[in-house]
Order: C-alpha cells, then sequence, then structure tokens
C-alpha cells in the first residue's frame, strides 16, 4: 500500500512539475516586470490540491486493514511575509474520502468522510529577489472530521486531532504581483475510529497535499 501511494505521489510530481515548466518557460520568455518578495506582503493564493494518503490503519479487534482514498480538491491560502524571507501561512480546504476495510478474504465498506485541516505553517523564501524563489516550510494542523456516512455499518466516528506539517514548494513570479506555485505538504496525521461503538481501529492517514496554482501578493 505504502509503495503504492509513492508511486502515485511520483506521479503526481512529475505531472506537476512538466506543467509548471511549461508555463514558466513560456513566461520566462517574456521577461516582464515582476514584484518581489518583501517583508509585509500579503499573497493569496488557489491551489488544485491531490490529496493522498499514504495510511496505515489496523485494529486489535477487526482482522485486515483499511484504506482510504484520494481526493482532488481546490484549496485556498494566505501568507504573510514578517520579513522578506519569513512567511506564515494558512490554508483551507476540505476534501472527502471513500473508506474500505480488506479482511483478506472479503472488503467492507466504511463509508464517507470529510476532513477539514487548516494548517499554519512557518516558512523561509530563498531567492526572494529573483523570479524563482523556493521556500521550505513546518507547522501545526488541526484536522475536523466530519459529515461520516457509515457504508454498510451502523456508525462510524472520527475523532479530529493536532498532526505536524512539513512542506516545500516554489513560487515562480509571472508578471507583476502575479505568480505560479508549486507546493507539497506532508501531514502526520493520526486518528481513533470507532465503529459500531465498540470496534477501535487506530489509523494513521500521513496524507500527501500536491498543489499547483496561482498567487496574488498585495
Amino acid at each position: 500500500m505504502c509503495l503504492m501511494n509513492s508511486l502515485k505521489a511520483a506521479c503526481a510530481v512529475a505531472i506537476l512539475a512538466s506543467a509548471v515548466a511549461g508555463v514558466a518557460t513560456s513566461a520566462s520568455a517574456q521577461e516582464s516586470a515582476f514584484k518581489t518578495k518583501s517583508a509585509g506582503d500579503i499573497l493569496i493564493r488557489g491551489r488544485l490540491v491531490g490529496v493522498v494518503p499514504d495510511e496505515d490503519v489496523k485494529s486489535g479487534d477487526l482482522a485486515g486493514q483499511g484504506k482510504v482514498d484520494d481526493d482532488y480538491i481546490p484549496e485556498v491560502d494566505f501568507s504573510y511575509f514578517i520579513t522578506d524571507n519569513i512567511a506564515l501561512e494558512l490554508i483551507a480546504g476540505t476534501s472527502k474520502h471513500d473508506v474500505k476495510w480488506n479482511t483478506g478474504s472479503s472488503e467492507l465498506d466504511l463509508g464517507t468522510v470529510r476532513l477539514l485541516p487548516p494548517t499554519l505553517t512557518a516558512q523561509y523564501h530563498f531567492m526572494t529577489q529573483e523570479r524563482f524563489s523556493p521556500y521550505v516550510g513546518a507547522g501545526i494542523n488541526y484536522t475536523f472530521f466530519y459529515d461520516e456516512k457509515p457504508g454498510q455499518m451502523t456508525s462510524v466516528k472520527y475523532d479530529d486531532g493536532f498532526g505536524f506539517a512539513l512542506q516545500a514548494g516554489f513560487d515562480f513570479a509571472i508578471s507583476g504581483p502575479w505568480s505560479l506555485n508549486v507546493d507539497v505538504k506532508k501531514i502526520f496525521l493520526d486518528t481513533d475510529v470507532t465503529v459500531n461503538n465498540s470496534i477501535k481501529a487506530d489509523a494513521d492517514l500521513d496524507p500527501w497535499l500536491f498543489g499547483v496554482g496561482v498567487g496574488y501578493r498585495f
């Protein structure tokens, strides 16, 4: 399962990189004037994000393991530059996932669940005066699980909780305040799951978030 998720993650990165390379080459050829990153800037981005769980879902009460499918969502994020190089980013987006349980001999339908995972990261931006500006970041996450549909079960409940996040990405200035963005996040997320009010499972979801989008800086 981890190998399959890793392959999907690699494919997602390759697709995003190819898309960005095409746009970046065109923009670079035009050599348009662009706004550099500076203290006091507010950056708003809209991204398309692939949410790819790298899950490990097991139970001491039920044989087998769980599987959580991927989702692809729109996302909005807001960044504030404290200095030319240091920024705080807050993301907002929600995803929906199908959940199955493979017992080895059969597959059980645990329905669907939605996740709302607001994440705050502190970032360090390199080469802020250049058109191409990479960054790295780390921060905290709190995930709300809601709108649970139990599938063939009577009930399925997920506990909300805190997690940690790491990220890396880059902005490529297009023209004026506009920029192209590619971003990868890893969220370390663990939740306790209760099925039919009695069966307990531990779910390490640990999703990858692969995003590509555009930004506007004020």
